[in-house]
């Protein structure tokens, strides 16, 4: 059962989703809240995956990030990944007020942009007894230098300051293409895998997501390291989800993470790649998120 929530984030912006309800009517539940990654909406198949909690016994609470989709907030189109973890932490709170969610009994589950999120909401927020990360971004600094050939890293610092400046005499922020086709684009996220990714289900099912980003939200994902804090989590038990053949949340950067992180912990190694875990793999994805859940919850 689905229904549509709304909810207020300390700062004020008002964030929308989904409640995914068991079928049985036997609550309060275990609940796990969960948003998407970068620039993702949430009808980027993140509705299959509360669809499967519901049916597993599980609530899910799945809302946009702020300045996406169907959640308010401003600019629109930036990814600051500092609001977006504190959103996490409000849509804790707000979880925890519904009569149909046992606030002793909630989780965090979240994928590539909003995996690295979650490692940080787990280090540090006690009220979370479990952590599903999959394909989880560990360090925006390393995404960047992966993504960007050296020689070119110099003229993109040069347009994070124009556009900073820019910014201060109250120009608009400098906006860029998510992904494009050619491999030679300035886009955010490079690759045929992302382009596919991100135009296909644009056209298939999520006509509210928009293919550009502000050039700032670059700029913040290279200040972001959620992977400095993951030893902290324990003891809440950590489940992480890494893709054999990752080329955005590269592999080894998240297994070396994972050898950091301190029990309980779990890796399982998905096969394909970065995205691959919403689409073909998502039977495995979603089966192993709802054992850890059951299990810890």
């Amino acid at each position: 059962m689905r229904t549509d929530i709304h909810f207020n984030t300390q700062d004020g912006v008002k964030l929308s989703g989904w409640l995914y309800l068991p079928e049985d009517a036997h609550g309060p539940y275990p609940a796990i809240v969960m948003a998407h990654g970068f620039t993702a909406v949430k009808e980027q198949y993140l509705d299959k995956y509360g669809e499967a909690f519901a049916k597993a016994g599980l609530a899910a609470l799945i809302y946009d990030n702020r300045n996406f989709g169907a959640s308010e907030g401003m600019p629109r189109q930036e990814v600051d990944p500092v609001l977006q973890v504190r959103d996490y932490r409000d849509a804790i709170s707000f979880a925890s007020t519904l009569s149909s969610i046992d606030p002793k009994r909630i989780g965090v589950w979240g994928s590539s942009y909003s995996g690295g999120h979650v490692l940080q909401v787990g280090a540090f927020d006690r009220r979370v007894q479990c952590v599903v990360a999959q394909v989880p971004d560990i360090s925006g600094s390393m995404d960047l230098r992966l993504a960007i050939r050296p020689d070119l890293l110099p003229g993109l610092f040069e347009a994070f300051q124009a556009d900073r400046a820019a910014r201060y005499l109250g120009a608009n922020p400098e906006m860029i293409e998510v992904v494009n086709e050619d491999p030679h684009s300035d886009c955010a996220l490079p690759g045929q895998d992302s382009y596919d990714f991100f135009m296909g289900s644009h056209l298939q099912r999520a006509p509210s997501w928009r293919n550009e980003v502000t050039l700032k939200s670059i700029e913040m994902l290279n200040e972001y390291e959620p992977g400095e804090v993951i030893d902290r989590i324990s003891p809440t038990p950590l489940l992480m989800l890494v893709a054999k053949h990752d080329n955005l949340t590269v592999t080894d950067l998240a297994l070396k993470a994972y050898e950091k992180a301190l029990q309980p912990k779990q890796l399982e190694l998905l096969g394909g790649g970065h995205f691959d875990p919403y689409l073909s793999g998502f039977e495995t994805s979603s089966k192993l998120a709802i054992d850890w859940f059951k299990k810890h919850l």
